[in-house]
């Protein structure tokens, strides 16, 4: 691993977003890992190619769908396992822009904790959504700073970077969220261990191709786990 980075890329049915997404972060120099969910759309044979052409990739094939902050946890687990310094998460879809994947590096590296790429605080940008999409998205971060007592902007945001440290402290199998409340409870867990959690800008793209993954269900688990987890802080 040349630079000590790797980027986890969950997938499922993202066959005509996975290659450009996957250039763009070698192009840095950093190292893959596609976690793949048994995609029925070729996005796990086209994985395999892609692995099979560079041995900066590497791909997890998963049996089933078994959602995106388990991806996480078992990307997270190999790349700890390698020896990975600082682990990131970012979407195959083409919405997380390569340009800013650096920054939010280096935040992580600089600050020992985690570094979030975010589209909520000055410099940050949403561009694609519809205005009912962007309001879904800053309510839930409303309502998680307000019941978690986060000072965050974007809680949500699936763009960051951990230290190997911090992903060792909080410990893996602690984590209680498999789906995208997962971003959620991981912000919550490292300020609670006192790590810092700092955000860098960046410019948000809506998927120009594919089915986004965010059902009603899910935003509904993620307001429950939110609530969950403020009730047993206030038990403390």
């Amino acid at each position: 691993m040349k630079s000590g980075v790797l980027v986890v890329l969950p997938t499922f049915n993202e066959v005509q977003n996975l290659e450009r997404v996957v250039d763009g972060v070698r192009r840095l120099g950093h190292d893959v890992l596609i976690v793949d969910d048994a995609s029925p759309d070729g996005t796990g044979d086209l994985a395999d190619r892609l692995a099979a052409a560079d041995k900066g990739v590497r791909v997890l094939h998963r049996a089933r769908k078994l959602g995106l902050g388990s991806a996480y946890q078992d990307g997270f687990r190999i790349g700890l396992t390698d020896g990975a310094a600082l682990l990131v998460e970012m979407d195959a879809d083409g919405s997380h822009l390569a340009k800013d994947l650096d920054g939010i590096v280096d935040a992580a590296r600089r600050s020992g904790g985690l570094a979030i790429g975010s589209r909520y605080i000055r410099g940050g940008s949403i561009e694609g959504w519809p205005f009912h999409r962007w309001l879904l998205s800053w309510g839930a971060n409303v309502y998680c700073r307000t019941l978690l007592g986060l000072p965050t902007h974007d809680c949500t945001s699936g763009y960051r970077c951990y230290t190997r440290e911090l992903l060792e402290r909080i410990g893996l199998d602690e984590v209680v969220s498999q789906g995208y409340s997962f971003q959620i409870e991981m912000v919550w867990r490292s300020r609670r261990l006192g790590y810092p959690v700092v955000e860098v800008p960046i410019r948000f793209e809506d998927r120009v191709a594919g089915a986004s993954k965010v059902s009603r269900g899910e935003m509904h688990r993620g307001l429950w786990t939110v609530l969950r987890l403020s009730l047993g802080r206030w038990k403390r």
